[in-house]
């Protein structure tokens, strides 16, 4: 069951969303990083993986114009945004200087 975006952002554990595309190089970088950063902090974290291909009302409504872009959301509040592929460790910082 597919839940709805603003629900899944509303949520106090933080939430990482991957804007990505299967036609770009970096998304497929980026993917095996993201699943070491969920293993790393397990359910600290949720990582919602968004298409922008399929769901491009979710891409414009966030205005994202590149592929990978990574949002960070907690309470409903965007805390951090990047574009681009980043190391493992990068993001784990984002996400602990945001939460």
């Amino acid at each position: 069951m597919k839940q709805n975006l603003s629900t899944i952002i509303d949520s106090e554990t933080p939430v990482l969303i991957d804007f990505h595309a299967d036609w770009c190089g970096p998304c497929k970088m980026l993917a095996p990083i993201l699943k070491q950063v969920k293993d790393e902090l397990g359910d600290t974290i949720k990582i919602v993986k968004i298409d922008v291909d399929k769901n491009q009302a979710a891409a414009a409504k966030f205005n994202v114009r590149g592929v990978p872009t990574l949002l960070l959301f907690k309470d409903g509040q965007q805390r951090w945004r990047q574009s681009g592929v980043l190391q493992k460790d990068a993001i784990i910082a984002a996400i602990n200087a945001h939460n």
